[in-house]
């Protein structure tokens, strides 16, 4: 085993937390993966290829060091009486699976029924944003997605669904190009109406 790897391990905490490397040691990493794919790190095109690769890691994991509740915490409640659904549709976003490390391309439809207070728009994104930013699997993002307006809100009811591509099945595997799996979440009045749900669907294209 890698001795880097090693080092990693032997820091685990009780909480299964792991102290984080330097940027030294996770460029050595990028280093071992190209040796063992049977490239030379040496090789003009690759010599900064471990230097981008962890640069890339820091802005396609940044989730990790965001936390979504900031983003809700700011509420109107100055609605003007309006208590209609608020529905963000095709919010894209990429993710990686927490399985392959490999990409999940994907849009979210994000609704929730105001019961007092609103959120700016753009926030409803940055969360999605934040949770697609972190190691993921579809189910689990969708979750966390409507967990979180769910709590920070404390809407009459949260409606959220993934659309996405995982290429995991597309690059390797099974080889499915093209394949979408579809997630979804509803809570409170999305869950109990059936007309609410109905209306949500059909706002965001669905039958």
């Amino acid at each position: 085993m890698d001795a880097i790897v090693k080092n990693i391990l032997a820091n685990s905490t009780e909480l299964g937390e792991v102290e984080k490397p330097s940027r030294e040691e996770a460029e050595a990493a990028v280093e071992t993966l190209l040796r063992w794919i049977g490239e030379d790190p040496a090789r003009e095109g690759l010599l900064d290829t471990p230097k981008r690769v962890v640069k890339a890691y820091e802005e396609l994991y940044a989730g990790y060091e965001m936390d979504p509740d900031e983003e809700l915490c700011r509420t109107f409640e100055q609605v003007s009486g309006y208590s209609g659904a608020v529905t963000i549709r095709d919010i894209p976003f990429f993710s990686h699976c927490e399985h392959h490390m490999v990409p999940i391309i994907g849009k979210a439809h994000v609704s929730y029924l105001p019961d007092g207070k609103v959120v700016g728009l753009s926030k409803i994104a940055r969360v999605v944003d934040i949770f697609a930013k972190r190691l993921q699997t579809q189910e689990s993002m969708t979750a966390q997605v409507s967990n979180s307006i769910t709590e920070a809100l404390q809407p009459k009811g949260v409606a959220v669904v993934i659309e996405a591509e995982h290429m995991c099945m597309s690059m390797r595997g099974i080889k499915k190009h093209g394949s979408v799996t579809v997630t979804s979440s509803f809570t409170g009045e999305y869950e109990n109406n059936t007309d609410e749900q109905l209306k949500f669907m059909a706002s965001i294209g669905k039958s």
